[in-house]
């Protein structure tokens, strides 16, 4: 590896011994609280410094081995230590990988929980369905995941699927987990509505936003403008009739949320407000990362709904990730839930395209 990588990596091994040696410090005090800390904080190093260990035990086998054979005249020993060094190298350019994927940054938000937002777009009913195929495929997803999900708005399709939903997924790494989510969205397929067996193409978009519970965001009551109305669900017994549904704008942005299926409006106002303050968060820090995002464009996309990041051809069966060129004939199992495969290769070539550690 190079000697800039390597120079990080004893950064990275160097401090994990130090937090390492503090900790039993800690334990000797009883210093509990200092613990948790260290504990949470060694953990952030801890793949990379034992992927870092076993390489050098490697590089040493590696060295004592080559200086043996320099010496050993038993043919039969010398061929079993060249086969020992061969495996070894083998190893070393694995570990090399794993080592670079380790030293990708992860952002602190990506264990935050995610707020997701899901619109019908182009191709009117079909789209409406297609939106409602996204929602439950995530759904689906997020339970395969052990994440918590709640729906705080959902307004369906006056025929069938859905115009619009905003659900919450809660769980460590949630917000990390959807956030490439974001963007257009595209279905190629004979639409139920079609009776001469042609292929449309509709759309629906997606938005991910993080839930920051701690953003120190304030919201001044006279911004607000708060109004209520009756859900206008489908039914069931979590739907309230009376006017418990509430819609919040905010005047200075212009920002409108809603909140429909809660229990009460207490419920929902709690919901619509929290999901208020995180799309005026993505607001405000829109402008700070707009020229961040032109010199990532080319590498992940900004997620605008412009841009079409996926399609769904159900002919073929066949999903293509158009950002990182990633194509499964895999539909009906993705369109099921299992996007481990899919997200997990999305994930690593846009992370190592965005972060392109300059060591």
């Amino acid at each position: 590896m190079e000697k800039q990588i390597i120079e990080k990596l004893e950064k990275i091994k160097a401090k994990y011994l130090e937090i390492e040696k503090t900790f039993f410090e800690k334990i000797k005090d009883n210093d509990f609280n200092e613990i948790k800390k260290l504990t949470t904080e060694q953990k952030k190093y801890q793949l990379t410094y034992d992927l870092y260990k076993k390489y050098l035990n490697l590089v040493d086998e590696i060295r004592d081995s080559e200086n043996i054979l320099q010496t050993e005249s038993d043919k039969k020993l010398s061929e079993q230590l060249k086969k020992l060094i061969n495996s070894n190298k083998k190893e070393i350019l694995n570990l090399e990988e794993k080592l670079l994927d380790s030293l990708i940054e992860k952002d602190p938000i990506d264990d935050y929980n995610a707020f997701i937002e899901i619109k019908g777009a182009a191709g009117g009913l079909e789209a409406n369905i297609f939106a409602n195929d996204l929602l439950n495929m995530y759904l689906k997803y997020a339970q395969r995941l052990n994440f918590k999900t709640k729906i705080i708005d959902l307004q369906e399709s006056e025929k069938k699927g859905i115009s619009y939903v905003n659900f919450k997924i809660s769980g460590e790494g949630a917000y990390g987990k959807f956030k490439y989510e974001a963007g257009v969205h595209r279905v190629q397929r004979i639409p139920e509505t079609e009776s001469n067996g042609r292929v449309h193409t509709s759309t629906a978009t997606v938005s991910v936003i993080p839930e920051l519970d701690d953003l120190e965001l304030k919201i001044n009551k006279s911004d607000l403008r708060i109004d209520t109305y009756r859900s206008s669900g489908a039914g069931g017994q979590h739907v309230n009739k009376t006017d418990s549904a509430v819609r919040i704008l905010h005047i200075p942005t212009g920002i409108v949320v809603s909140s429909q299926n809660g229990r009460s409006q207490h419920d929902n106002k709690d919901r619509a407000m929290q999901t208020l303050r995180n799309k005026i968060y993505q607001q405000k820090i829109a402008q700070e990362q707009e020229d961040l995002n032109k010199v990532k464009k080319e590498a992940v996309g900004t997620g605008d709904r412009s841009e079409k990041i996926r399609t769904y051809n159900y002919q073929q069966n066949r999903v293509t990730d158009h950002r990182a060129n990633i194509t499964l004939k895999k539909l009906d199992l993705i369109i099921n839930g299992d996007l481990d495969e899919l997200l997990n290769l999305l994930h690593s070539s846009l992370q190592k395209k965005n972060n392109n550690n300059d060591f």
